[in-house]
């Protein structure tokens, strides 16, 4: 699982900046998936030792002067929450500021490694000024320029040595791992009880692999599950659930350790940036997703309803081809009998393994009906395919020239893949390696 690495601090301190610097590049506004464009907050760093989840909470701007404070006690204290690691920003070049002494005030109340860093500190003389910040009662301090990369390297040497350690492995493989994520007060507890309800499986909590969560393990079908802990299973403080910027950190939390998402939307409310959002980073994460559709009985409707609300769906998830969607209500419990035998399903495609010579005869027969592109003057040469890995279902596919393969003939391989197979809610690994004849 990865650790979560939060940078606080107030507006126009540099945290974006920060945020772009320790990821290696600019990212705001990206497209992974076709259909899905999304303000990326949060992103995977993986180009130092460990690996680690980085967010950045500068989305929450104050309307105006006099809400400083409200937005700034609202922000730290959901980092605090969720984070392993806290980066709190300050500007070097403005000093020390009474919004910065009322944060430092939280932040000591907590037992989480906290880093005080001061931005903006690219020449001697703001050098000399830093000693303000000492006030906070802090016994050191890391200064950097976020814009030019001075002391980056030094912050992410105490940022890697703070990480918690890595988690072990799976205990048992034979489990299928089911995550319950979505928006807050979308349904998230009342569908946990009504699926663990009607099951009638009484399960002792067992110790989650992650702080303060809780796994419940459970049976259908005579196969073993385990519940992983959301947000919707515990209760979280109000805070939690007046800001949703941070119920995306907990979705990727869950996600880490799960291998299905069901991902729950409130039917009233129909689809939410933020919906597209944590089922894309299901999908980038090589999760498995059936959608839920709650609080169908709070909805206004006729006949044609049901059906236009999942050509919707169809549509605006059109970047997770085939996922099964169940429109149910978990106050009533109408239809959510159904939504464990989708899983199932789902949960086998997810460990499916396919025969190497099945492979090779849809990638002869995908070649035959749409030619691979002409790449340097020569159309490239597919020569065989093998499958790799599991859950995700992954591939590798040999080809002469592997840097010529377009975004649009993998997807076509893709697409071929799941019309011969299925892998329906389920997301596809598909791997080009050279291979000279």
């Amino acid at each position: 699982m990865s650790a979560i690495v939060a940078i606080v601090g107030r507006p126009n301190v540099g945290k974006s900046t920060l945020f772009n610097r320790i990821l290696g590049r600019r990212q705001a506004i990206v497209e992974d998936f076709p259909g899905v464009t999304r303000d990326r907050n949060y992103a995977e760093v993986t180009r130092f030792e460990r690996p680690f989840t980085l967010v950045d909470t500068g989305g929450f701007e104050p309307a105006s002067d006099d809400r400083l404070l409200t937005q700034m006690r609202e922000q730290s204290q959901l980092a605090i929450e969720e984070a392993d690691i806290i980066i709190f920003l300050l500007d070097g070049r403005e000093g020390l500021t009474p919004a910065d002494q009322e944060v430092a005030a939280m932040l000591r109340q907590v037992e989480k490694p906290v880093l005080f860093v001061v931005n903006k500190v690219d020449g001697p003389k703001l050098e000399e000024g830093i000693g303000d910040f000492y006030a906070l009662g802090v016994d050191e301090l890391c200064t950097v320029s976020a814009e030019h990369g001075l002391g980056i390297s030094d912050l992410m040497e105490r940022v890697l040595e703070l990480l918690p350690p890595a988690p072990a492995g799976r205990e048992d493989e034979d489990e299928t791992r089911l995550a319950i994520i979505g928006r807050p007060n979308v349904g998230k507890s009342s569908l946990v009880n009504r699926l663990l309800g009607y099951e009638r499986m009484v399960a002792n909590p067992v110790a989650g692999t992650t702080r303060d969560s809780v796994d419940t393990p459970f049976a259908y079908n005579r196969r073993r599950y385990v519940l992983v802990d959301t947000a919707g299973i515990r209760r979280k403080g109000r805070v939690s659930q007046k800001l949703e910027k941070f119920s995306v950190v907990q979705a990727l939390k869950a996600l880490d350790r799960a291998d299905i998402a069901l991902m729950v939307l409130d039917a009233r409310e129909g689809i939410a940036d933020q919906d597209l959002t944590v089922a894309g980073y299901a999908a980038e994460r090589g999760r498995a997703v059936v959608l839920v559709v709650n609080k169908w009985d709070l909805v206004p409707k006729d006949h044609t309803t049901a059906g236009q609300y999942v050509k919707n769906l169809r549509e605006a998830f059109k970047f997770i081809p085939d996922v099964p969607i169940h429109i149910v209500s978990a106050l009533t419990g109408l239809r959510v009998s159904k939504i464990m035998a989708d899983v199932e399903k789902v949960s086998d495609e997810y460990r499916r393994t396919i025969k190497t010579a099945a492979l090779n005869k849809v990638l002869e027969e995908a070649q035959k009906a749409h030619q691979p592109p002409v790449y340097q003057g020569k159309r490239l040469r597919f020569f065989y395919m093998t499958q790799t890995g599991t859950r995700p279902p992954s591939f590798i596919v040999f080809v002469n020239k592997s840097e010529g393969v377009h975004f649009s003939y993998r997807r076509y391989l893709t697409n071929c893949l799941r019309q011969a197979f299925g892998f329906a809610g389920c997301p596809i690994r598909l791997h080009f390696e050279d291979r000279e004849r």
